[in-house]
């Protein structure tokens, strides 16, 4: 007989903010994605958590546990530029063999294993998705690429510079074989969509009746935003108002859906030197240009969806549909990172880009442009939250969610109804949660060798209740209001208990000192309570110190890796990037 334990798709979306999607207020049409929200059934997250950065995310949903403890406790080209993380345990830039990952135990007991699209946690054939229990994949094995798969032909082989080694070349694999070239009419959401709907539709008899994981991580939207024509054309004139007209239309139909309270404060808009002016201040062509790039991000958002929707079609037209989990997720914040502000790279990424792409208003989006889009539209994205993806605070870490339960036996009601959910969860729980529902124990041990349990929760019960009673679901449905969960990346770190948390933003985007925020009643990280609330604090920060040591935090910017004390002042009057990259063998900083 089949096997009749739940299928699962996990489908994962590259630096998508917050309010991108349609269900989540966005005036993108995204109506796929919609369906499973609007599924009877459905749950739509507003505290679902993740890490700051895509391969950490993504470690943490492969193993259930904190990201330091898998090998990717940094992005790895983060690693390679920062002495301090260097050589450090958790920071290998791999997925380790001191974790077991979700396709391996799901192999082991019997589900069909298959994927494409962004792997990012690791680049040799022995670090790979087939290596890691996936039995069929395409991976794009690079943290992003061209999305064309497009790259121009340098006039000497020491080119590119160091910064578009792993931002342009589309570096993939099928299974162990790498693969040296695409079709030419490659664009990497039509081609992962394509791939995965081969593997599905070439399984055997014998495969057919196993239960289904399939993983479908794009690495869309990520820059270079790049899109079809078509795709991106209907939003011509959409965004000529700015970023902050986003930001407000954005926050009014949030509060339309009843997903913020209608009296939230949205923190201001952040931004460091050399980022985006205000649009008041831009010239008619710089605007004409920001606005083109938000069109191509929008289109790159709507293909996505078009993509989904050739796969929940197959799933349907197959039977599959009712009894699969289905997630959609993005992996961390909105990019807000714009890379000519950086001293360190600036005059090398600016050179290269005018003379290898053609950026101008009526090419961006094609396959030879290079752009991002900026702090700005970033944040229009994660409102009301602060700042973006690369801080632990709240426009960093939380993202949507979308879950379509699977509608599992002796579990399913006739009459479930479509929720938004204001359960605290993270990435973590997805792997204990598909576990749980197969019937399968994690290991202590996998392959002779110890591996680290998994820290999240499973949401069995949570969702059998959902779907069987229809009771209404509060912050702490998942997790106490005693737990307590921490977060850090690039040097900004979080701590997350109950409806406080402690957040450390270095400079030039924060105060580089500890915060507290009720983040439950200011949302927006608005209100600083250290000084009101000192024995809250100072609990939280002793938890943090405990976190830090457990998972091996290496430490946060201007903090642990050397002191601002003497410099402060300077950095505020010049405006002057002053970097610390750590200590050397005599303890110096650099």
């Amino acid at each position: 007989m089949p096997d009749k334990r739940p299928n699962c798709l996990i489908i994962v979306a590259d630096d998508l903010g917050f309010t991108d999607i349609s269900c989540y207020g966005s005036e993108i049409p995204t109506p796929n994605i919609d369906s499973l929200a609007y599924d009877a059934g459905g749950l739509r997250f507003t505290s679902f958590h993740v890490a700051a950065a895509c391969s950490p995310t993504r470690a943490m949903l492969m193993t259930g546990t904190d990201h330091h403890l898998t090998g990717l406790g940094q992005l790895s080209e983060f690693v390679r530029n920062s002495p301090a993380h260097q050589g450090r345990p958790g920071h290998e830039g791999y997925l380790t063999d001191k974790v077991v990952a979700l396709p391996e135990l799901l192999r082991d007991a019997g589900y069909h294993t298959v994927m494409a699209g962004k792997w990012h946690l690791g680049l040799k054939p022995e670090y790979s998705p087939k290596a890691r229990g996936f039995e069929r994949s395409f991976a794009l094995l690079p943290g992003c690429a061209n999305h064309y798969a497009y790259e121009p032909p340098y006039d000497n082989p020491k080119e590119p510079p160091r910064f578009f080694e792993t931002a342009v070349t589309a570096l993939h694999m099928e299974d162990l074989e790498y693969i040296p070239t695409v079709p030419k009419d490659f664009y990497s959401s039509d081609y992962y969509a394509t791939k995965l709907l081969q593997y599905l539709h070439n399984r055997t008899p014998e495969e057919k009746e196993k239960p289904l994981f399939a993983y479908l991580p794009f690495s869309a939207p990520h820059w270079p935003l790049q899109a079809p024509k078509e795709s991106m054309d209907q939003f011509k004139g959409q965004y000529a108002d700015g970023p902050e007209a986003l930001r407000l239309r954005r926050l009014e139909s949030l509060k339309a859906l009843g997903m913020v309270e209608p009296h939230v404060v949205p923190h201001p808009i952040v931004t460091g030197p050399n980022e985006p002016a205000e649009w008041s201040e831009m010239t008619e062509l710089e605007r004409a240009k920001s606005a083109r790039s938000m069109e191509v991000y929008a289109g790159m958002v709507k293909r996505m969806d078009e993509n989904i929707g050739l796969v929940l079609a197959y799933l349907r037209d197959t039977g599959e549909y009712d009894n699969t989990h289905i997630f959609f997720m993005s992996d961390n914040g909105a990019e807000g990172a714009s890379y000519e502000a950086r001293d360190a790279i600036r005059e090398d990424v600016l050179n290269h880009i005018n003379k290898y792409y053609d950026n101008s208003l009526e090419n961006i989006g094609r396959h030879d442009s290079f752009v991002w889009y900026g702090a700005r539209w970033a944040q229009a994205a994660t409102a009301p939250s602060r700042l973006y993806k690369l801080f632990s605070t709240q426009g960093g870490v939380r993202v949507p969610l979308v879950l379509k339960p699977a509608r599992v036996q002796d579990s399913a009601h006739p009459t479930a109804r479509n929720t938004i959910s204001p359960a605290f969860c993270t990435v973590m729980d997805i792997l204990p949660t598909l576990l749980d529902y197969a019937s399968i124990p994690h290991p202590q041990t996998y392959k002779g060798k110890p591996v680290a349990s998994p820290r999240g929760t499973s949401w069995k019960t949570f969702l059998d209740t959902h779907l069987s009673t229809q009771q209404s679901t509060s912050p702490w449905s998942i997790h106490p209001e005693t737990h307590a969960t921490g977060f850090e990346v690039s040097g900004s770190g979080a701590l997350r208990r109950g409806k406080y948390k402690i957040t450390y933003v270095p400079l030039p985007h924060g105060p580089q000192k500890w915060e507290l925020f009720d983040v439950l009643a200011d949302p927006g990280e608005t209100r600083d309570l250290r000084d009101e609330l000192p024995g809250v604090f100072e609990e939280m920060l002793a938890e943090w110190e405990v976190y830090k040591k457990d998972v091996g935090v290496v430490g946060l910017r201007g903090e642990d890796w050397g002191s601002w004390d003497g410099v402060r002042d300077e950095f505020e009057d010049t405006g002057k990037w002053i970097r610390f990259l750590g200590r050397d063998g005599e303890g110096r900083v650099h």
